[in-house]
């Protein structure tokens, strides 16, 4: 019923920020599994044509959609061009979302409004289109990208209190939406290596991790893709972790 590893090439998955990083692991890998892939990026062109050729290696009919997701006719671009071209979404991963470490004291206003935008605001828009679309086809899965320590007071401000709105929202779709068939879930990584980590942050928090390394994308899209899998066909509104132990 649900996608897994040989997922029929009609199924169809829609990843927000999925042109780079962990969201270029995650539409790389849901390529290889057999998905069509619609990508959403925003700021940097020549990284998504990078990403996209390497998705179409797998998957032809796959494409990139530039938008601002945290605007409602962002959302409705990238989520409207899937049904236009596809006539379905199966899948959305709700990745998206700006990183900034600030007091919530020395913040503007505006830099509130990103980090709450960019991460939580996106996540509904793009969810709630995805439902709608899920609902017709009698079900789907949602996933949504979260960040560890989500729900605690030591999450990192404003993007910790956004990202604890986020795995509320996916709890909530999964507790509604299960009578649809709709499951959702989120997936919370830990230290990440990416283009942005540096090497001082790597050796500075390497010893607090049990597994005593920083993970890398793959393993994030590896849970991603577990969780849309048949395997996971079960679980829905759980909230896992991806931290090597971090936090513990």
């Amino acid at each position: 019923m649900q996608e897994n590893h040989t997922a029929a090439v009609s199924k169809v998955a829609v990843v927000t920020g999925g042109t780079r990083n962990i969201g270029r692991a995650i539409s790389t890998r849901l390529a290889q599994d057999g998905y069509r892939v619609v990508m959403n990026y925003l700021h940097n062109d020549a990284e998504a044509e990078e990403t996209l050729n390497l998705v179409v290696a797998d998957s032809p009919d796959s494409f990139a959609v530039k938008a601002d997701v945290s605007t409602k006719e962002g959302a409705d671009s990238v989520m409207k061009a899937a049904i236009s071209q596809f006539g379905r979404v199966d899948v959305l991963v709700n990745n998206v979302g700006p990183f900034l470490v600030k007091h919530i004291a020395d913040m503007t206003p505006d830099e509130w409004r990103q980090l709450i935008d960019g991460n939580l605001t996106s996540a509904f828009l793009c969810s709630r289109l995805a439902i709608a679309a899920m609902r017709g086809q009698g079900g789907g899965s949602i996933v949504f990208i979260g960040t560890a320590k989500a729900g605690s007071a030591a999450a990192v401000g404003a993007y910790g209190i956004a990202k604890t709105g986020v795995a509320m929202l996916a709890k909530y779709i999964a507790k509604t939406e299960g009578k649809h068939g709709i499951r959702a879930n989120v997936v919370n990584p830990g230290f990440i290596v990416t283009d942005i980590s540096e090497c001082r942050e790597i050796e500075k928090w390497t010893p607090t991790i049990p597994l005593g390394r920083f993970g890398i994308p793959r393993e994030v899209a590896s849970v991603v893709a577990f969780l849309l899998s048949a395997e996971a066909e079960y679980i829905t509104g759980a909230v896992i972790d991806v931290t090597g132990g971090a936090w513990l």
